[in-house]
């Protein structure tokens, strides 16, 4: 029986410990996706109680710890033990929902989060050692059943020690985070050599940075942020390590959450040039309306140096009403014919190999641009850049010949094939204005079925229901040959929308997973067909 208790007591201690880091490591990178905001941590956490933070196996490992308990007390110890030992590999064995693997954004062990992950480890591993002590403390076979209730305690709680070890970390993270900035602030009190281009908007900053500086390459030597590096430490992290006395400009993007993010952005580097893209719904959950957006990015003007350039979207009113907020010349763009735009286009044709465009700059000049880019977005992305290159000294020839070099960003209206299908790859988060811009390009393209798969989206408040509704309207609008929502709950109101659009019931399929809907297209694709890819879920909305 001694010989049981020890093979099985270390079965069932190594699925405990297993399961229970796991659920850290799986804690953890929520919140890292979450971006270590302890208010966004508690709202996912909020919405998850019952499917990924209590679990069923927690019931059943108390129910055993319970059980086993009495029979050990009073009857048969060590059978007792026994049974709890045999039981537990079996409650605990499920670790499916938090499987690394399934990642679309994986954990990256950044310094960061090395600096919680360590704390938080500790904090995981008091209750298994207090139930270890006192378990052994007891010199019985029961004392077992202490040390697995110490387990239970640290996976249950795997929520709250990240919690905890965050806030452990805060004053050390304040502390790093002041000293970056204050790094960053000084590097470029010495650059008055640099010119800063700031960029800001709902959607289209990450696009346009790397438009704009591709554009500024014909005549400057420019270093642009990569991806989407546009929070305090992604503008101090390009400053302090990775741009060079070379550097004549520097393009970064600002992006905003919360109010007074803009001013610690650009507190860190206060631009010389501003772009404004548009003002959407994004982030309307942290922001509470569009205007309050507007004033937020509108500090982005307000803060650019008195003799510096913005660049503004005509076509957006609330973008258009920051001219009032710039010190210095105000540059306007239009794909639309506004009346007070310095830069505009017309003509604008799409087609498998990207989009055809004339473009006419502040001297009356018009040249015909070609890209490989897709989407009336794009095109007033290029426009953006084209204003600030004007601003800056560029011709708009230089600019058509270099916008051909211009590659599309990976997931971000993206052309592939696969066969004889072509894929429209817009899987990187889908917002309203860039989803029917998508859908637009769809509904263009020639060849056989055109067929689109999305989730709808995320993260736009109160808006969000009418939001995914109003696209189901226009994907009905504009009679697609099939139309794949991943989710059932999830896509409920583009159903609606498909629904009062009158979109045939037979076009419509609703699928658990994007696997299941690969799975359904390559029964149903043949050569030139046309597949749009809207919107790819983050993990903390897949689970």
């Amino acid at each position: 029986m001694t010989s049981a208790l020890i093979f099985f007591g270390v079965v069932a201690t190594l699925f405990a410990g297993w399961r229970a880091g796991r659920r850290v490591r799986f804690f953890l990178h929520i919140f890292q996706l979450e971006t270590y905001k302890f208010g966004r941590y508690g709202r996912w956490l909020a919405g998850h109680v019952p499917s990924l933070i209590v679990r069923p196996s927690h019931g059943v490992g108390a129910a055993a710890l319970a059980g086993g308990g009495l029979v050990a007390s009073v009857a048969a110890p060590k059978w007792g033990v026994l049974a709890v030992l045999l039981v537990w590999p079996m409650a605990f064995i499920s670790s499916r929902r938090y499987r690394s693997d399934q990642e679309k954004k994986p954990l990256a062990f950044t310094d960061r989060m090395v600096r919680l992950a360590i704390p938080t480890a500790l904090l995981a591993l008091l209750p298994v050692a207090s139930g270890g002590l006192y378990g052994w403390a007891l010199r019985s076979p029961t004392g077992v059943l202490w040390y697995l209730g110490g387990f239970l305690a640290a996976d249950l709680g795997a929520p709250l020690w990240v919690a905890l070890g965050a806030a452990l970390m805060h004053p050390v993270e304040t502390a790093i985070q002041r000293g970056f900035k204050r790094q960053a602030r000084r590097r470029l009190q010495t650059r008055s050599d640099l010119s800063v281009v700031g960029i800001t908007g709902s959607y289209g900053k990450t696009s346009t940075k790397f438009i704009v500086a591709e554009l500024l390459r014909q005549k400057y030597n420019v270093y642009a942020t990569p991806s989407s590096y546009n929070t305090p430490m992604g503008l101090c992290l390009a400053v302090n390590e990775h741009l060079k006395p070379e550097h004549q400009v520097l393009v970064l993007e600002y992006g905003i959450r919360y109010p007074g993010d803009m001013d610690e952005l650009c507190d860190i580097a206060e631009p010389d040039a501003s772009v404004v893209t548009t003002i959407g719904v994004a982030h309307l959950e942290t922001m509470g309306s569009q205007d309050r957006i507007a004033a937020e990015k509108g500090v982005l003007v307000e803060r650019t140096a008195p003799d510096g350039p913005a660049v503004l979207n005509a076509d957006d009113e609330r973008v258009a009403a920051m001219a009032e907020r710039a010190a210095g010349p105000v540059w306007r763009i239009s794909t639309e014919g506004h009346p007070d735009a310095d830069i505009t286009a017309d003509d604008i044709r799409y087609d498998t190999g990207g989009t055809a465009f004339d473009v006419t700059d502040d001297t009356g000049t018009t040249v015909t641009f070609e890209t490989q880019l897709l989407g009336r977005h794009n095109v007033l992305n290029v426009l953006l850049a084209v204003a600030v290159g004007r601003s800056m000294g560029l011709r708009l020839r230089q600019m058509a010949h270099a916008v051909r070099r211009v590659e599309p960003i990976e997931h971000r209206l993206q052309l592939r094939s696969r066969g004889d299908v072509t894929i429209i790859d817009d899987a990187f988060n889908s917002n309203p204005v860039g989803a029917r811009n998508a859908v637009e390009i769809l509904s263009e393209m020639d060849g056989g079925k055109r067929v689109i798969v999305t989730p709808g989206m995320v993260e736009l408040g109160d808006r969000q229901w009418t939001e995914n509704k109003d696209f189901g309207v226009v994907l009905a609008q504009h009679d697609l040959d099939l139309v794949v929502l991943v989710g059932e709950e999830q896509t409920a109101p583009i159903q609606a929308g498909l629904s009062e659009g009158g979109a045939p019931a037979e076009r419509i399929m609703v699928v658990d997973s994007l696997a299941e809907a690969q799975e359904i297209l390559e029964r149903r694709l043949g050569p030139g067909d046309v597949v749009l890819y809207e919107n790819d879920l983050p993990d903390q909305y897949s689970v």
